[in-house]
């Protein structure tokens, strides 16, 4: 590919403020903030799932509207264990699940089709056995219409709406060939797949549709294409399974999961002529369900159950697929000071960092967006505290000194600190989040002999002691949340040294289990960003320093670019999840003074610093 320079020659263009026109690697002089400025190319994720928000009933063998959407999605029936069925149905709306109106008629290993607003539900069984019936979904309620031709279960379904839709192969006493059409009111035979088959999955519209996997006598990889008349065997899947899938048609789509008993966490794209190995599911599960209009880019998968267990499992995966921006990390000018677990608020424009190790350190630096600036320093000399605040009204709260753990508080104004009530419980490696000196909150932690999963609020003159964690934890990532009434508390270690995933959100009065990070770890930069919108980056995970970077949307992690290189106890400062600095933090062999800028996908426009 040509570059910039290549293509427009070496002129920089005048513009007054952002130029939206510009491209990777373009250079332009912005007249209004007399700055020139860079588009920084902005990195490409390959393929990969993140976790999403659990369903409310665990379970397997359910329906899902195919044609749905991360955002817009519909699950139907299932069964949690064998001869007790599910009538009932959940939607999505990217962030949560909601328990709707039930199904007429409960049942598992049935067929589904369409949108989360107009659906097919046909076939299955419940302890009566195979069933015909059908039932259409309006976006409100289920209604009986018109049943199969043929009682079966355990085929695939492909469909755009309750007008349209595809049922496939299946099971009633042995694997059945048929193949029936849905018109809104009627179904009609149509021309027979070429293997008969169960626990398939099938992905497209009622014309142009893909059918793959399943079992005979034993797991096939076999794929047949649907072009609205016949089927033709096409090019088989590389892992022989039952599994499920979303997708356009029959050019397009994802499969992932699968198998029977053993489960899986393959994942594989489809291209309109061949498969492809994509990222690794992160859980095992077969009887899985997907949801997917374009599996490819963007699809579910949704509960199942895993390998090795009888617990049915309510975990929600989302597919984002290849070339999907994932911002970048570049890096910019270093602090003065080289440490580790010190305190750390702000943005990536106005950050504090202070305090330290080793040996315990009071220094206090001051970021503009720019450079680094000694200013006032601690009055005592600590590490490992808990922050929260602004750079110019924060809190530091406990810590470590190199002799013993602290209870005491500094409250900064700007330009000072200033000694202020102590906390209740004297502790360090506590999580911290706040607005302000105004408004805080600390929680976890540790001081000999034990570690602590409590958590006290600040109201600007005293400290009380309010509900617990949920779990035990010290090192955690401190200063997700702006606010005492919403924060998150992010990984961190518990006894005995076991390195935690868990994410939990404060709402005010209690702390709420939220989706896990992908990668368990302590000690990841702090002040990153609010209970909606947050990175956290770096940290160790009790084998490594690791460069891992994950993105939190207000309900589950995903993993965007890496930090240049792994390091912990590193300081953070963000507004949210689009710009963020991490500076300083130990590498596994030093201390380090290096900072790097975070810009998202969003947001990836550099200012040139020509002083």
């Amino acid at each position: 590919m040509a570059t910039y320079k290549e293509d427009v020659g070496t002129a920089v263009t005048n513009y007054a403020g952002n130029n939206p026109a510009v491209v990777d690697g373009e250079l332009w002089y912005d007249s209004t903030n007399k700055d020139f400025k860079y588009q920084y190319p902005s990195v490409t994720a390959a393929g990969s799932w993140r976790t999403a928000s659990n369903i409310n009933t665990a379970r397997d063998q359910q329906a899902s509207a195919t044609y749905g959407t991360p955002t817009a999605a519909l699950v139907f029936g299932g069964q949690d264990v064998p001869g007790s069925v599910y009538d009932n149905t959940e939607t999505y709306n990217g962030t949560s699940w909601t328990e709707v109106n039930n199904l007429t008629t409960g049942r598992d290993q049935l067929y589904g089709s369409g949108t989360y607003t107009s659906s097919v539900a046909s076939g299955g069984q419940n302890p009566s056995g195979n069933l015909t019936d059908t039932e259409l979904w309006n976006g409100t309620n289920w209604t009986e219409v018109n049943n199969l031709t043929t009682a079966r279960r355990l085929g695939g379904a492909s469909g755009i709406s309750s007008t349209s839709a595809l049922t496939t192969s299946g099971y009633t006493t042995t694997n059945v060939a048929n193949v029936e059409s849905w018109n809104g009111t009627n179904w009609t035979e149509v021309n027979d797949v070429n293997s008969a088959r169960r626990g398939t999955s099938s992905f497209g519209t009622q014309t142009s549709s893909l059918y793959s996997g399943g079992y005979t006598t034993t797991a096939v990889a076999l794929t047949e294409s649907w072009n609205g008349s016949n089927w033709t065997e096409v090019g088989d899947l590389n892992t022989a399974r039952g599994v499920m899938a979303g997708g356009a048609d029959n050019t397009t789509g994802l499969v992932f999961g699968g198998g029977y008993i053993s489960g899986s966490v393959k994942t594989e794209l489809w291209n309109g002529t061949s498969w492809s190995e994509q990222n690794d599911l992160t859980l095992a599960r077969y009887s899985t369900i997907g949801s997917g209009a374009s599996g490819a880019t963007a699809a579910l998968a949704i509960s199942g159950q895993q390998p090795g267990s009888p617990t049915f499992i309510t975990a929600v995966e989302e597919w984002t697929g290849a070339g999907a921006p994932v911002g970048a990390w570049s890096t910019v000018n270093s602090m003065n000071t080289a440490r580790m677990n010190f305190g750390s608020v702000g943005t990536s424009t106005a950050a504090l960092g202070f305090g330290g190790r080793p040996p315990s350190t009071a220094v206090n630096e001051q970021y503009n967006g720019t450079n680094w600036t000694e200013v006032g320093d601690l009055t005592t000399a600590r590490h490992s505290m808990a922050t929260s605040g602004t750079t110019t009204s924060a809190l530091s709260s406990g810590g470590e000194t190199d002799s013993a753990y602290v209870g005491n508080v500094e409250e900064w104004n700007g330009s000072a600190w200033t000694e202020t009530t102590d906390l209740n419980t004297l502790r360090g490696e506590a999580g911290g989040a706040g607005a302000s000196a105004e408004s805080a909150l600390v929680f976890g932690g540790a001081s000999p002999p034990g570690k602590h999963a409590l958590t006290e609020s600040w109201n600007g003159s005293s400290w009380t002691e309010v509900n617990d964690l949920n779990t035990t934890r010290f090192q955690v990532t401190s200063g997700i949340g702006k606010t005492n009434t919403a924060a998150l508390c992010v990984g961190g270690r518990n006894p005995p040294p076991s390195y935690l995933a868990n994410t939990e959100l404060w709402n005010g009065t209690n702390w709420v289990e939220q989706n896990d990070l992908n990668t368990a770890r302590a000690t990841a930069a702090g002040q990153t960003g609010t209970n909606t919108s947050a990175i956290a980056a770096g940290g160790y995970s009790g084998t490594a320093y690791v460069a891992n970077v994950e993105e939190w949307n207000g309900a589950s992690w995903v993993e965007v670019a890496d930090l240049s290189a792994g390091r912990s106890g590193a300081g953070g400062a963000a507004a949210d999840n689009t710009s963020a600095i991490v500076y300083g933090g130990y590498n596994g062999t030093a201390t380090i003074t290096s900072t790097e800028e975070w810009s998202s996908s969003s947001n990836t426009t550099k200012t040139v610093d020509t002083d």
